[in-house]
């Protein structure tokens, strides 16, 4: 493996020389332009436009276009002049948890292997120090004529360079959430968390890239005269407005059939249970899934409350009774007191005018 790149890895007053090597490579098949009419290869070539014919690469600088358009060149003197202690130098910043580093920010990879015998201890004194930490090295470094962002830890037993983007460089996602206002029912996320479980983990080494090998197929039919045979595939479907729930039904089923699992009778509902660890608010828990003891309790409940409610009814209207009935006997004997001392007094005065009469003289 070949590096790109030497320096150092400053760790405190600690310095590692190191090499960087690329850590990932690209196996996709590259393709050629060609002038359809007869075949021929299309090429770019580099011309100067003063001269208009074409220039070398050991001819070719840099310039920085400024807002009038003219060109002021910069040498590689000039650049290796600039006042960066990051020139030829990864310097570690900080050591951080992994956890902190937006995986937005996480762009190209490389190793970073000793540069010569004497960088074998503070190399492994390094990464023995992020494995014992589970943190990761933020650093500076300057490469490709820019300062960059990287992350180091440790991959087996090598410490790997990843690139970072500078903060300002990320976009937020503003403009790409849903505007729509939605609410995910307790029953649906149960139905996805089946769903995710029943679908299981992955080993990213069984992962392969179909496409490349359709593709690799294709180019070797080509090669040996064969006319390549295309195998019939699905059209593409526009997007439909489905029923949830069912559709997360049909995903569980189709994912047990895949697995080999029992998918289950015909109309038989995908089965909803919580996941390992995962807790639920009760307030949160949908009324179905009660249970026949909270039922039983609820009901016993209900009915006292009902109970307690007519018992309270009776006693005010009893109470009701008898105050009406207080009032109508008191109206009763106010009425026969009032009719008795009515009856005296035409009694008293019967008897003053019987004796008036009995007085009087005889004519």
């Amino acid at each position: 493996m070949r590096s790109i790149w030497n320096g150092n890895i400053s760790f405190g007053l600690v310095s590692i020389p190191i090499k960087m090597y690329p850590a990932t490579e690209d196996h996709s098949v590259s393709f050629r332009q060609v002038h359809t009419a007869d075949g021929g290869r299309v090429r770019y070539r580099k011309v100067c436009e003063l001269e208009d014919k074409p220039v070398d690469s050991a001819e070719i600088g840099r310039a920085y276009e400024d807002a009038d358009g003219a060109l002021i060149p910069i040498t590689d003197e000039d650049l290796a002049a600039l006042p960066l202690p990051t020139t030829r130098s990864v310097e570690i910043e900080a050591f951080i948890p992994a956890s902190e580093v937006d995986p937005l920010q996480i762009d190209d990879a490389y190793y970073l292997g000793v540069n010569g015998t004497a960088a074998a201890k503070p190399y492994a004194l390094l990464r023995e120090a992020l494995k014992r930490s589970e943190k990761v090295g933020i650093a500076k470094y300057a490469h490709r004529g820019r300062e960059r962002l990287g992350m180091l830890r440790v991959v087996g037993d090598a410490i790997a360079l990843h690139r970072l983007l500078w903060p300002d460089e990320v976009r937020e996602p503003s403009d790409v959430a849903p505007k729509e206002k939605v609410t995910v029912k307790p029953a649906e996320l149960d139905l996805a968390d089946t769903l995710m479980e029943t679908l299981g983990e992955v080993d990213l080494d069984d992962l392969r890239d179909e496409y490349q090998e359709a593709l690799e197929a294709l180019v070797a039919a080509k090669v040996s005269g064969a006319a390549p045979v295309a195998e019939p595939g699905e059209e593409p479907k526009g997007a439909q407005v489905v029923d949830l729930v069912a559709a997360l039904r049909d995903s569980v089923r189709s994912a047990r059939q895949a697995r080999g699992e029992a998918p289950g009778e015909e109309g038989e509902e995908a089965t909803v249970h919580e996941l390992r660890g995962r807790k639920k608010a009760p307030a949160k828990k949908a009324p179905a899934k009660k249970t026949a003891a909270a039922k039983t309790a609820a009901a016993k409940t209900a009915a006292a409350k009902t109970a307690a409610a007519k018992k309270t009814a009776g006693t005010k209207k009893t109470a009701s009774t008898k105050e009406t009935a207080a009032k109508t006997t008191a109206k009763k004997a106010g009425t026969e007191k009032a009719a008795a001392k009515k009856t005296a007094a035409k009694k008293t005065t019967a008897k003053k005018q019987t004796g008036k009469r009995a007085s009087r003289p005889a004519s």
